[in-house]
């Protein structure tokens, strides 16, 4: 049951121009995990609640998959399906000035 499959991978920002799908539940496991405890907010509770529901067959790949795009809107992390992500390229010059 860890590695079962949700219907559609959700893609987080992990990072400037940085994006990661999940699409299983171990991988929203382990995601919940590693995110930064400084930014975790009321919804990281019932969102890891969710998951490890789903993973033990306690609740559903839907309800799980529901609660992460939530929590990944609520934290500003929930990759968006326009594109619109733009990161500016670093300057490179003489001397480390722009040109």
């Amino acid at each position: 049951m860890h590695t079962k499959l949700m219907f559609d991978p959700i893609a987080v920002s992990v990072g400037p121009g940085h994006r990661r799908e999940l699409s299983t539940l171990s991988e929203l496991h382990q995601f919940m995990d590693e995110f930064d405890p400084s930014r975790r907010g009321k919804a990281y509770g019932a969102t890891a609640r969710a998951v490890e529901a789903a993973r033990t067959g306690e609740g559903s790949i839907e309800q799980a998959s529901a609660a992460f795009l939530a929590f990944a809107k609520a934290a500003g992390i929930l990759w968006p399906d326009d594109g619109s992500i733009y990161v500016k390229p670093s300057v490179q010059g003489f001397g480390g000035y722009a040109m």
